[in-house]
């Protein structure tokens, strides 16, 4: 296996699984403030990478075509709905929550394959489905309210997959596409809450670095995903996308001392179950592939 590949994927989960911290550490400014900065500081991170990599034709090439423009727009104004949503759901203490969201995400994922792609499932795919839905109503019934969190940032999440799969380009150029899209909406914003006195970003040379690297913090995970996922199996992929919610679950309980109950234990050894019947199934399947081609 290609360690590098390896190395840089697991990177890119661990950050994204100790975001929560980094955004705990800006709590002190609003979701939508936090949202319009790092939409802004993204674009402007990524069209440098773009430069340093001689890609801007290639970005500006995609803009030109009708199709791909409306695509990748439509894809940033999702993924920037799934941004705030895990922003406002971390800095509102429901960090146990939103990690369930990336749990049942993979689950969202094969759902969408079958009625976006008419993708069969066997019957190992349908056990994990059954599996993450049992305990998702273990704990709407349990928790005595919808997860509506979860959802949100799973099919959300989904959504943006789907979405993506209708024109594979290159990650760096379909990034700033998709921040281009928001980008009007965060300016706007952002100058509104200058003009009303209501801006943060200026408060402390602390608040305003860290609204800076939010550019940073969203492009590198994402960079060394796409180096490291086209380098390893789909199904180590699969594998490590769980380290991501497990330690913003860890982070949200011991850290940060979100609740997390009998009815919590239960539903998560559920959504476990199921993660773990996904993940073995991935690895039975690449077992065969191997087979064959040996």
């Amino acid at each position: 296996m290609n360690k590098s590949g390896l190395f840089a994927t697991l990177a890119a989960y661990v950050i994204w699984g100790l975001l929560p911290i980094y955004w705990k550490l800006l709590a002190s400014v609003s979701s939508e403030e936090i949202l319009a900065h790092r939409i802004v500081w993204s674009f402007i991170f990524l069209l440098l990478l773009l430069y340093v990599q001689k890609a801007l034709p290639k970005f500006t090439g995609a803009l030109k075509n009708p199709f791909t423009r409306r695509l990748f727009f439509l894809n940033g104004l999702i993924i920037s709905m799934n941004w705030f949503i895990y922003i406002w759901a971390v800095n509102h203490n429901f960090i146990v929550e939103a990690s369930l969201g990336y749990y049942i995400n993979p689950i969202v994922s094969i759902i969408f394959g079958v009625f976006f792609f008419r993708e069969k499932l066997s019957r190992i795919e349908w056990l994990a489905i059954l599996l993450a839905t049992i305990g998702v109503l273990i704990l709407t019934i349990g928790y005595g309210k919808f997860p509506w969190i979860s959802l949100a940032l799973a099919f959300s999440f989904g959504f943006y997959g789907v979405v993506k799969k209708q024109r594979p380009l290159e990650s760096t150029v379909s990034l700033t596409i998709e921040t281009l899209a928001p980008l009007p909406i965060a300016i706007l914003f952002l100058g509104y809450m200058g003009v009303s006195g209501q801006e943060t970003f200026t408060s402390s040379g602390f608040v305003t670095t860290g609204l800076v690297l939010t550019g940073v913090i969203t492009a590198v995970p994402l960079l060394l995903f796409g180096f490291g996922a086209q380098r390893i199996p789909f199904t180590v992929v699969g594998f490590l996308q769980f380290v991501a919610p497990t330690l913003s679950l860890a982070i949200g309980v011991l850290l940060y001392g979100e609740p997390f109950t009998g009815t919590h234990l239960i539903a998560f050894t559920f959504i476990w179950s199921a993660a773990f019947v996904f993940t073995l199934n991935g690895l039975l399947i690449r077992k065969k592939q191997l087979r064959k081609v040996a």
